[in-house]
């Protein structure tokens, strides 16, 4: 009887050793696989940029808020943007004051003066900020962690 318990013991401790081998080895592939499904698109992104605001630049607020930067939200839930920045390769930076952004919605941010609605808000300046020909710009969340960034043209 004694050799008959000792071996269920080594088949059961054969068993369990093999399980533990192939946990081990499927574990990596398994984070691997949610690392890739967490980097598949930020919730919030840059999604078009429209830095050469059309006709004459002749530093009017119409002009001015011909040049924008649109911000969407790629969820189906809505996120408060307070606390987020919004820069240039320069500097410039805009704040975004209690702004909430709806699921799969976008806002545009114009350079110029005008009255914030729920799709266009305003940085109330007097010249341009985002240049013509190549620029950054770079969303970040309230804790400073780049969100997303978009860049056009060749930067020295």
């Amino acid at each position: 009887m004694s050799s008959a318990s000792s071996s269920v013991r080594r088949i059961a401790a054969t068993v369990l050793a093999a399980g533990a081998i192939v946990s081990a080895a499927a574990l990596p592939a398994a984070a691997h696989d949610g690392d890739r499904h967490h980097q598949q698109r930020p919730r919030v992104e840059i999604s078009r940029v429209q830095a050469d605001s059309p006709g004459r630049e002749d530093r009017s607020n119409r002009s001015l808020n011909g040049e924008w930067v649109e911000i969407r939200n790629t969820t189906r839930n809505p996120i408060n943007l307070r606390g987020w920045t919004l820069r240039d390769s320069d500097g410039n930076r805009y704040r975004f004051d209690n702004v909430r952004i709806g699921g799969r919605d976008t806002i545009r941010i114009h350079t110029g003066n005008g009255r914030d609605t729920r799709t266009d808000l305003f940085q109330d300046r007097r010249d341009y900020v985002w240049d013509n020909r190549s620029d950054t710009a770079t969303l970040r969340d309230d804790r400073g962690r780049t969100v997303d960034t978009e860049t056009w043209g060749r930067r020295r």
